[in-house]
């Protein structure tokens, strides 16, 4: 059983909260708080497992609840409730710096805030089962830095940020290999994400600015409101890998950045030396890109749809052809791992 305490000023949202999440047997509600000070009285003497913590409170905000528990030792995993805004987007960056676990986007309109249950409930879940993060300082990665020759590419979305974790927590620092990660977020919030990915992955993760070199040991999280082009980029020894290109052409499949334009551009870039993963995800994004890496002699894997929240994206990719393998979540990692050391690096 995970015992839950939620913590928002809105006595609607607290109701609602509660009747999301305690739909699923496994999840209890030990209490809520309406404010930070009530907060911190309930997490000493109730004792949670998890919290769920809005932002913007009256009295003592989640900003400052995090602070205050940096001084004490038992702590419980940490979902912050961000408004999709911009001044949410920064609030969520220094709040995932302070500490706290994930976050969730709370939706603009009433009508469309039961249907996150589902997602808040899985998130809570993983987040209870999740292994102790390592320290943040601790990313031995490649010791030098090097042009990366082979790609890992990786495509998300509803359901994606909690398969990203385990993905990443268990790729080693070693991989001989970049990481691009296109993952659909709201513009400001794709820069929390890769922070938070920072204190779980093996090597350094950095969300996406125009003009990165592509480097081994490296992870990228496509950067929200523009799409992540790869183009070719060959240094002064003659090796040729990948510079990040923001480009503001028109979304497609209604997203930007979309996984199609940065699966599609890396193909020409890496060809066989190129491995995309399809995780969950809603919609039609990642086909095309898909049989694009297929195409160029790469391979493509998507996750098992038991272990996806949606499977729209990794069915488009099944329509297309495009698919090497269709594997269990658990056994992405060495699969990964084993195809990128068949790859032969090139030169130019």
């Amino acid at each position: 059983m995970v015992n839950v305490l939620i913590v928002d000023d809105s006595v609607f949202m607290r109701t609602v909260i509660r009747d999301m999440i305690e739909k699923d047997p496994s999840i209890n509600v030990v209490g809520t708080a309406s404010n930070g000070i009530d907060a911190l009285e309930k997490i000493k003497t109730l004792g949670p497992d998890l919290i769920t913590l809005d932002i913007e409170m009256p009295k003592m905000d989640g900003i400052e609840v995090l602070r205050e528990l940096r001084k004490i030792t038992a702590v419980p995993k940490i979902i912050m409730l961000s408004s999709l805004t911009s001044k949410g987007a920064e609030m969520t960056v220094e709040a995932i710096r302070l500490g706290a676990d994930d976050f969730m986007l709370k939706p603009t309109d009433m009508p469309h805030l039961r249907e996150i249950g589902n997602e808040l409930v899985a998130k809570i879940k993983h987040l209870v089962a999740l292994k102790t993060v390592p320290s943040v300082a601790a990313k031995p990665g490649i010791t030098h830095t090097a042009p990366a020759e082979r790609i890992l590419l990786i495509g998300s979305s509803a359901g994606g940020p909690p398969q990203l974790d385990v993905l990443l927590a268990n790729l080693p620092a070693d991989l001989p290999a970049v990481i691009v990660i296109t993952q659909h977020m709201p513009v400001g919030f794709t820069a929390p994400l890769a922070a938070r990915f920072n204190r779980l992955a093996n090597m350094p993760v950095k969300e996406t600015e125009n003009g990165d070199i592509l480097e081994t040991g490296k992870i990228f999280v496509s950067k929200a409101g523009v799409h992540t082009i790869i183009n070719a980029e060959i240094n002064t020894s003659h090796v040729k890998t990948g510079r990040i290109v923001h480009s503001n052409s028109p979304p497609v499949h209604a997203v930007r950045p979309a996984v199609d334009k940065t699966f599609e551009s890396a193909a020409k870039v890496y060809g066989k030396n190129a491995v995309c993963v399809i995780l969950s995800g809603m919609g039609n994004d990642a086909g095309e890109g898909a049989l694009a890496i297929k195409n160029a002699g790469g391979v493509c894997l998507i996750c098992d749809e038991k272990d996806c929240l949606v499977y729209g994206m990794a069915r488009s990719a099944i329509q297309k052809n495009a698919v090497n393998q269709v594997l269990p979540l658990r056994k992405l990692p060495d699969a990964i791992v084993r195809i990128i050391h068949t790859m032969e690096a090139e030169h130019v």
